[in-house]
């Protein structure tokens, strides 16, 4: 058996790792798009490293578009096989994928336009809204917990990953030539105390591992201690500066926590009667789906259930729904709230709100997750000067903050906690995966104090052979 990491090898994003047996057989793990990664980007995202068509099958750990986006490109360049995953996945992915794909043919309109004015030739997007639902027909949806046949010789399980709703640990039997190897591949993992979701689950010993390693150098200040700070951020730019809050923030997970807090602000009689407007139509869908799996929410927000049947609701709150509703808030120069997709600031109507608010210090852009150092929201919080939005430079007026209580990621701490389940004396390899090269190598050495005996950083398509 073979392994080869076509993604999320030396850096955060990308996922995607290509099993091969003994017989041929190809099982994927992941297919995720490459993010915020500059001017490399495009390229990346531009081919796999591997032939779709001989894609036997593959498993989908969460929907995130770092693991799911390529999905339609996939199945664009041939790919037929099953999709495996969870129902909230299946059910978040539908949407996510529609909408990844709508912003490429959006924001590539808009890139022709002016290339067309300099003589440049016009880009395609990765694929069309019709690859994404074309798609769709390939999933079969999997519950946590039970054991399913994945192609001759192969089952799988998934185990809650903790990290958003739906998201999952991937599990594998694989039996070639009458012995069983077990390899686990741990998605992305999630905090032992969210303020949503539940812990991670324990899982079955493994004889290889593939882990995450995104925050593999970090320890995160309590979720918890977060409320006050977004509060201060809302004080300081909505009632001193009567200016306004942009925040950047992924579909899915960070913008139902965000809504969680305001909520919680709202009932504490702590929330400012500003408005706060989710740009975002995704976002809208999104929240509607984690609504409607209560059962994987922790004991505190079921108690929260108990005295008010929406957390993720209170007075103020706007969806946003068309363009032009969008462009109203460019031009409404009241106090506010906006948060928007994505959560690297790389896309979507977010860059926009950038543009239009970077030049004026009432403002502020607060980053409340992880950016990758190229992304636009990795520079601006790295301290650039100046930012290049849309082929224009916008010099960094704007306050800009940053939240370190808010990561779907858990930190060290959180991935040892994944990890103690198991004997690292039985553990074979593992394979560290999804972080900075300097992250990764950090964490690597963590682990070997930690007793794995042998713990390897895979490079961008390196292949490894797995007896």
């Amino acid at each position: 058996m073979k392994i080869a990491f076509h993604g999320a090898a030396q850096t955060v994003t990308g996922s995607k790792h290509l099993i091969t047996l003994k017989n041929g057989k190809k099982i994927l793990l992941d297919c995720g798009m490459f993010q915020g990664l500059g001017k490399d980007t495009g390229n990346l995202n531009a081919t796999f490293g591997f032939d779709a068509k001989e894609v036997d099958v593959m498993i989908l750990s969460h929907a995130h578009i770092d693991h799911s986006g390529l999905i339609p490109k996939l199945y664009n360049d041939g790919y037929r096989g099953t999709i495996f995953c969870t129902p909230a996945t299946f059910d978040l992915a539908k949407v996510l994928l529609e909408d990844s794909a709508t912003i490429q043919r959006d924001d590539t309109r808009f890139l022709n336009k002016r290339r067309a004015k300099t003589g440049l030739p016009p880009i395609k997007p990765l694929y069309s809204i019709e690859d994404a639902t074309n798609s769709f027909s390939l999933f079969d949806k999997k519950e946590y917990e039970h054991w399913f046949k994945v192609t001759d010789g192969v089952q799988a399980m998934f185990t809650d990953a903790g990290h958003i709703i739906g998201s999952a640990s991937v599990h594998l039997k694989i039996n070639e030539n009458g012995k069983t190897t077990r390899l686990t591949f741990s998605g992305d993992v999630g905090r032992y105390r969210d303020l949503i979701l539940k812990s991670p689950e324990t899982f079955p010993q493994a004889d290889y591992i593939i882990i995450e390693s995104t925050y593999g150098d970090k320890l995160h200040e309590d979720a918890f201690n977060g409320l006050e700070t977004l509060n201060n951020w809302i004080t300081k730019t909505c009632i001193e500066k009567k200016g306004k809050l942009i925040i950047p923030a992924f579909s899915v997970g960070r913008t139902q926590e965000l809504l969680y807090m305001l909520n919680q602000l709202s009932l504490e009689k702590k929330l400012p009667k500003i408005p706060v407007y989710v740009d975002s139509p995704l976002s809208h869908e999104a929240t509607e789906i984690v609504k409607s799996y209560p059962r994987y929410f922790n004991s505190r927000v079921k108690k929260v259930l108990a005295i008010d049947n929406d957390p993720f609701d209170f007075p103020g709150l706007n969806f946003v729904g068309n363009a032009d509703e969008s462009k109203a808030l460019n031009y409404n120069p009241q106090p506010m709230i906006i948060i928007s997709a994505s959560g690297m600031a790389d896309a979507g109507r977010i860059k926009h709100h950038i543009a239009n608010n970077i030049h004026d210090k009432k403002n502020t852009i607060l980053l409340v997750g992880y950016c990758e150092p190229h992304s636009l929201g990795g520079r601006i919080l790295n301290g650039a000067d100046e930012v290049r939005i849309f082929g224009e430079m916008y010099k960094v007026i704007a306050e800009v903050g940053k939240m370190h209580t808010m990561s779907a990621h858990g930190d060290y701490d959180d991935l040892c906690q994944f990890l103690s389940c198991q004997n690292p004396e039985l553990v074979n390899k593992v394979f560290v995966v999804h972080g900075e090269p300097e992250v990764m190598a950090e964490f690597q050495r963590r682990l070997l104090k930690k007793g794995f005996k042998d713990v390897i950083t895979p490079k961008m398509h390196e292949e490894f052979i797995v007896e």
